[in-house]
């Protein structure tokens, strides 16, 4: 071993890094940005307010009360629903996670509880299945703020119960949630990244430059290697099923809008590939800026976990990226079956795709600047 062939080595490795600005940038930014980003995400862990639904059917005294502790909690907002529909038809066309019905009679019952020590009253509380971390945390406060309200009325007797009403009629699970998060994620990653790759290493080793001297054109070669993504994309997305079905008992349902956001989300990011191959040209420096745009994209848009664990400024960010409605969309046609729900995201990725798709082809160019 020689020590000074490994020193000179290790300078020159220094000297190349340093001499490009670009992947000196990233690698000094990426780092930077990922603190800054999960900072932001779990600071606001423990602070965060939780909106829960309020139907008061009772309207007496009784019942404000209750929902006035609720809202004293900290950790949830009320709003007060005074629709006089069907509640279960409101709570599908407005895409509530989260209601409590006070019953009718609230006040009197729990006032006849004094005589009779078997009379009770239940709340209703309607929840989505598929916010499971979120429900914990909402269920937790308000059981609390029941049993609360039980030791003050009774010494600890239960006049005030709950009882859990799904939204949506199947039970799911966190991977049920997860599995098109890691469908949308996986496509992404394979689509950016192939992308780069077509436009920096093509570039770098002059293939982009020969094919100019081919008989084949530069959009007749753009949608052959979006074919190809495409077909990556449909294998990745198969395995995920097919390992979700055998491992966890997972239910999906392969449905038309379910193909549709595939088709689009593939091309949608195989675009955002080519936009930063364009404009970041040095082959590792366009793979980092990459990872510095897709790694806190997953994190932002609901992969992993519900929107609501964020702070609120957060949240509205991660509504404007375009896997937010790529995970969304999967999750409303192949999970949830809300088919309105799965026909906006289905849009908003179309949207996204065609203006990403578009301006990376437009700007895609075989001959060097």
């Amino acid at each position: 071993m020689r020590p000074s062939v490994i020193a000179t080595d290790f300078v020159a490795s220094i000297k190349t890094w340093s001499r490009s600005k670009g992947t000196l940038f990233w690698t000094l930014a990426f780092p930077i940005m990922l603190i800054l980003i999960f900072g932001a995400i779990f600071s606001g862990i423990g602070e965060t307010e939780y909106t829960l639904h309020i139907q008061d059917l009772d309207g007496s005294e009784m019942s404000r009360s209750f929902i006035e502790s609720l809202n004293g909690t900290g950790a949830i907002k009320t709003k007060i629903v005074t629709s006089s529909e069907n509640i279960t038809s409101y709570i599908d066309e407005n895409s509530i996670d989260r209601l409590v019905v006070i019953p009718k009679g609230y006040e009197e019952t729990i006032n006849k509880s004094f005589i009779d020590q078997n009379t009770s009253v239940n709340l209703s509380f309607y929840l989505d299945p598929g916010e499971q971390t979120s429900n914990q945390v909402v269920i937790s406060v308000v059981s609390s703020v029941i049993q609360s309200f039980n030791m003050k009325l009774t010494g600890g007797r239960n006049i005030i119960g709950i009882e859990q009403i799904s939204t949506i009629p199947e039970e799911f699970t966190f991977f049920d949630f997860f599995l098109p998060g890691m469908i949308g994620f996986t496509i992404m990653q394979t689509c950016v990244y192939g992308s780069i790759e077509r436009n920096t290493k093509f570039r770098k080793d002059g293939i982009l430059r020969k094919l100019l001297t081919t008989p084949i054109t530069r959009t007749e070669w753009i949608l052959s290697k979006m074919l190809f993504m495409l077909f990556l994309s449909f294998i990745s997305t198969s395995l995920i099923i097919a390992v979700g079905i055998i491992v966890y008992g997972i239910s999906v349902h392969i449905t038309p809008l379910m193909i549709i956001i595939i088709i689009a989300a593939s091309f949608l990011f195989s675009g955002l590939g080519m936009l930063i191959g364009r404009f970041v040209k040095d082959e590792e420096t366009a793979d980092t800026a990459g990872g510095a745009i897709t790694f806190p994209m997953m994190f932002l848009a609901g992969t992993f976990f519900q929107l609501e664990m964020m702070p609120e400024f957060l949240q509205a960010f991660a509504r404007v990226l375009p896997l937010y409605y790529v995970n969304e969309g999967l999750r409303n046609a192949m999970t949830y079956m809300n088919q309105s729900e799965a026909i906006l995201n289905t849009i908003a990725v179309i949207i996204f795709a065609s203006v990403f798709f578009i301006a990376g082809v437009l700007l895609t160019k075989w001959k060097e600047d």
